[in-house]
């Protein structure tokens, strides 16, 4: 029986950090950094209780980073090109290690970092981590494996823009100038300059030697082929340098056993590359992930052609159902967007929060973790594609304010050391209870397990999807999403209350289309149970069953799960 796949994404640095002192700009002393062997079996096994059947372990690859470890030979990236006092994990400096903070013993690394996975293997859990195939640091050095090639931009020709085995965009004759703005961090002005001639492009499409504060200037932009200079032409034949370079990459993880990559801006890479790397990776290792993170909708198929198995639905469903959160759209958006997919649903990664969108209980999202309840209901259950819980949000964690770099942003921070306080009461010094939480974060995460352990039930994995909203245009509120999942004789009616202060009653229809497509009996309707039972962070709606339908009544920012079973 397949099973739904359901991630949860953790940044590593602050899963296991026992430190609840938060010194803004804090080094790692000041502040604390989780390691790779805090992820213990008990924290393990409560991931699998939830309903995970995936962990994305963030920013496990070396990175930039201003902490030093000379004693291992170690040294630390000039701050002047880090972000934050523990850096970007998107800012790779070595592709063929993993980052000394997140070890116990430093000289023994990987070895912890292997022991992890098999700890993952152990209760079966996937594990999926991080490729960044666009860019790398600035101050990228690899103490590479014995038998991988030259380091990136070795061999290049450093005195014009673009050659098809450069690895990196040149622009000849002018030494990069960085922005103003990061001479005012704290602690940065007495740094001694960053030298860098001739200027290189910056990781998010800048060729210029004068990168923006708000561009990527910490990163340097990897060229796949395309001179992006001269009109774009692609120079795919034979084979560029950098496509060989990153098979290698993905090959010395894929062989550590690792059962995914999340590929960090993927659309910015050539989908011929994707193409080309994912089969050779596939021949090895024929049932390895692959999820793009990608948001541009026109090339969803392109990039699902080229074998990606997932694909990010950040600009489609994560963003209306933002939307009807905040009133600014009717919830019946929901139905444009599965529409506009095309039959790519089963392929579209769902979430409401990860490392880059704001937590949903900020203030510049909704400002309460209820929101999450009817927007993850519709993101876990609306069809058979996986979806993603980002650690803390079962919790209801919070942004924590300014902890550096980021400011206050309303997202945890992955530029600096810090920690989840809501997250370290549940981790608990590794024991990983409920002890010392709070009666809300309980009852939260308790509607979170409820629902992704649903998430596994074939009606869910396996089962067919049917749209209510176009036979219930006659409902007066536009804060309602409702659908039914079926397989068999089996169906389950699913609906959310996307308004934060409205009770709101409806009688909702269920049309002779349906009972005819499914092939079900509308007796079913007279054993209709609620899944979701009520609860203090959850009210349970009311409902009885009509001719045709249910009469319901659902609260603010409520969700229901409705098995209609044949009596």
């Amino acid at each position: 029986m397949k099973s739904k796949i359901i991630i949860y994404q953790l940044l590593v640095r602050l899963a296991g950090n026992k430190v609840s002192a938060m010194t803004p700009w804090g080094s790692l002393e000041q502040n604390g950094c989780g390691k790779f062997n805090d992820l213990n079996q008990s924290f393990l096994n409560e991931v699998k209780s939830l309903g995970c059947t995936h962990i994305w372990l963030t920013g496990v690859i070396e990175h930039a980073t201003s902490t030093a470890y000379d004693k291992e030979g170690i040294p630390a990236s000039n701050p002047l090109v880090v972000k934050g006092r523990a850096g970007s994990p998107y800012a790779i400096r070595d592709y063929f290690d993993v980052h000394p903070d997140l070890a116990v013993n430093v000289p023994e690394r990987m070895h912890e970092f292997e022991s992890l996975i098999e700890r993952c293997q152990s209760v079966r859990i996937g594990t999926i981590i991080d490729f960044v195939p666009n860019h790398l640091a600035r101050e990228y050095q690899s103490d590479q494996p014995k038998g991988i090639e030259n380091q990136f931009g070795e061999n290049d020709r450093v005195n014009i823009p673009f050659d098809r085995d450069n690895n990196f965009y040149y622009i000849p004759d002018k030494e990069l100038e960085l922005p103003a703005e990061i001479f005012g961090l704290p602690g940065n002005a007495s740094i001694p300059a960053y030298r860098e001639f001739p200027a290189r492009a910056t990781g998010n499409d800048c060729f210029s030697h004068r990168p923006g504060f708000n561009d990527w200037y910490e990163t340097v932009k990897l060229n796949y082929g395309t001179d992006y200079i001269g009109g774009r032409q692609t120079y795919f034949e034979p084979i560029p340098d950098t496509w060989h370079k990153m098979l290698q990459v993905l090959m010395f993880w894929a062989d550590k056993k690792i059962g995914g990559f999340r590929c960090d801006m993927a659309e910015m890479v050539p989908v011929e590359f994707w193409e080309w790397a994912i089969d050779r990776v596939r021949t090895k290792y024929p049932e390895i992930v692959f999820i793009a993170e990608i948001y541009n909708a026109s090339v969803y198929k392109t990039f699902r052609d080229a074998g990606f198995d997932y694909l990010y639905d950040k600009v489609g469903l994560y963003d209306t159902c933002r939307e009807v959160l905040a009133g600014n759209q009717h919830a019946g958006a929901i139905s444009e967007v599965w529409q506009s997919l095309d039959g790519l649903d089963r392929h579209m990664l769902r979430f409401m929060e990860n490392h880059d969108e704001q937590r949903i209980t900020s203030k510049q999202f909704a400002g309460r973790a209820s929101a999450g309840i009817p927007s993850m209901t519709v993101a876990a259950t609306m069809h058979q594609g996986p979806v993603m819980l980002y650690f803390g949000q079962e919790l209801g964690e919070a942004p924590g304010g300014v902890t550096g770099f980021s400011g206050d942003d309303g997202r945890t921070s992955i530029f600096d050391y810090c920690h989840l306080p809501l997250f370290q009461q549940w981790y608990n010094r590794g024991t990983c209870n409920v002890e010392m939480l709070p009666a809300d974060s309980r009852q939260l995460r308790a509607f979170y397990t409820r629902l992704l352990n649903l998430c596994h039930d074939p009606v869910i994995s396996r089962g067919a999807f049917y749209d209510l909203m176009w036979a219930n245009k006659h409902q007066t509120s536009d804060r309602i999403y409702a659908f039914i999942r079926h397989l068999g004789e089996k169906a389950w009616l699913i609906t959310a209350n996307f308004s934060p202060s409205d009770t709101i009653r409806l009688n909702l229809h269920i049309p002779d289309h349906y009972w005819d497509s499914s092939g079900q009996s509308k007796d079913i309707l007279r054993g209709a149970t609620e899944l979701l039972p009520g609860r203090e962070i959850n009210p349970g709606i009311k409902f009885s069953t009509q001719l045709n339908g249910l009469e319901l009544i659902l609260p603010p920012h409520s969700s229901g799960i409705i098995s209609m079973q044949q009596s």
